[in-house]
């Protein structure tokens, strides 16, 4: 890749992170708008039980979210020794025209299967483009490059989201899902105007890329944060019901949850980028420990203005502290299978947003009210934890370092 100037580095950073930005508008969104697209979409089901209609509505989450599980190894595996640039752009284009499709469709069947394909070029652009800031930042600084991409996300949480929300709630749920696209067209100019080219790895095969799935140390770093995030999204998908029927806030002031909420996981990012160039697993499982901590304080002073907002701070930062980590951990780990390995954490992150959503749907279904959701997230931090842990001892015990990757492949099942 061409050397590039201080300014068209940072250039390049902001187009990868505006297409972030997008995707946390993409997939949040429906969070602040679920009892809006509930009663448009599931009128006769919101006429008898507006708590059955608004989990049936957490569905679309799921469906985003599986989107991404299946789509981010199916495109990186097949994608990785293809030009990360190309590769960028088409995927913002299929951004723009999956979540257009969500807007117009007419039925809830529809829009479900629109959210699903708009979930297919999530985990890849993640991915891709985290490889891509690892690179323009250099040696030492990815963790730093990877928060970089997230920021997008994150920021979203702070701005776009919230803003969208308001915008779904006066003019309605399809012009917010319209505006989200409009995102995405401006990512697509932007990528094909700001990115340098960056030449995929020619030597990657589909072989090579599975490999990943061989290794121990690759499962558990997925599976770590499949688990743990599940909490994150048991909670931030029920949201605006806790905050409405638990806390008792208007529906207009679910906008201000949502920006506390984004402001925390903006400073969780930075901070847990930051750390994980110091020390990856402290940066896991101290990220983690405060994420069970605040789920705890959540559960029991929801009921509170000053609970909700402390605690929903402190759970958004908390999980977003962890995401760097995650993905920088795997690419300690992958061995050669970087592009595929980049691009399943967001697979695995999916995965564990599907869980929690559907969790805590089931929960709120069976009656147990909007605060289960906070208790089935503890439920599930706890096993990432465990997870975490396993990861270190297994890797102590095989003579790995903590914040590399393993020579000599010991991490791996064939081992």
């Amino acid at each position: 890749m061409t050397t590039l100037s201080p300014a068209r580095t940072r250039l390049a950073l902001l187009a990868l992170a505006l297409g972030g930005f997008g995707i946390g508008s993409t997939e949040f969104v429906a969070l602040g708008l679920l009892p809006n697209i509930a009663h448009d979409l599931l009128p006769a089901l919101y006429a008898q039980s507006p708590a059955d209609a608004n989990a049936q509505a957490g569905w679309l989450v799921s469906a985003y979210a599986l989107g991404v599980v299946v789509g981010a190894p199916t495109i990186a595996a097949f994608s990785a020794r293809f030009p990360r640039k190309n590769l960028l752009v088409v995927l913002a284009a299929a951004f723009t025209l999956a979540t257009v499709a969500s807007a117009v469709l007419p039925s809830f069947g529809f829009v479900l299967a629109a959210r699903f394909v708009a979930g297919l070029p999530h985990g890849a652009y993640f991915g891709i483009a985290s490889l891509v800031a690892a690179s323009l930042m250099g040696p030492g600084k990815r963790g730093a490059g990877v928060a970089y991409v997230l920021s997008g996300l994150t920021i979203a949480n702070v701005v776009g989201v919230p803003a969208i929300t308001f915008l779904g709630q006066q003019a309605g749920w399809r012009v917010a899902y319209l505006a989200v696209a409009s995102i995405f067209a401006v990512t697509f100019v932007a990528l094909l105007l700001l990115l340098p080219k960056q030449e995929g790895d020619v030597k990657a095969t589909m072989k090579r890329e599975l490999a990943a799935f061989g290794r121990a140390q690759v499962w558990l770093s997925l599976l770590t944060g499949a688990v743990g995030f599940g909490g994150f999204f048991a909670v931030y998908t029920y949201v605006a019901p806790l905050a409405t029927d638990v806390t008792g806030l208007r529906p207009a002031l679910v906008p201000i949850v949502l920006v506390v909420i984004g402001l925390g996981m903006t400073i969780g990012n930075v901070v847990g980028g930051r750390m994980a160039d110091r020390s990856v697993v402290a940066t896991i499982f101290s990220f983690f420990g405060l994420f069970a901590v605040s789920l705890f304080g959540l559960a029991f002073t929801a009921h509170t203005i000053p609970g909700l907002f402390v605690f929903v701070f402190l759970v958004g930062l908390a999980a977003s502290g962890i995401s760097p980590a995650i993905q920088t951990r795997l690419m300690d780990v992958a061995g050669d299978s970087q592009t595929l390995a980049a691009a399943a954490n967001h697979s695995a992150l999916n995965i564990g947003n599907s869980l929690g959503a559907y969790l805590g749907g089931l929960a709120i279904a069976a009656g147990l009210g909007y605060v289960s959701p906070v208790w089935i997230g503890l439920m599930l931090c706890a096993p990432g934890i465990a997870l975490a842990l396993w990861s270190v001892l297994l890797q102590r015990r095989r003579g790995g370092t903590l914040n590399g990757e393993h020579r000599g492949g010991v991490d791996s099942f064939r081992a």
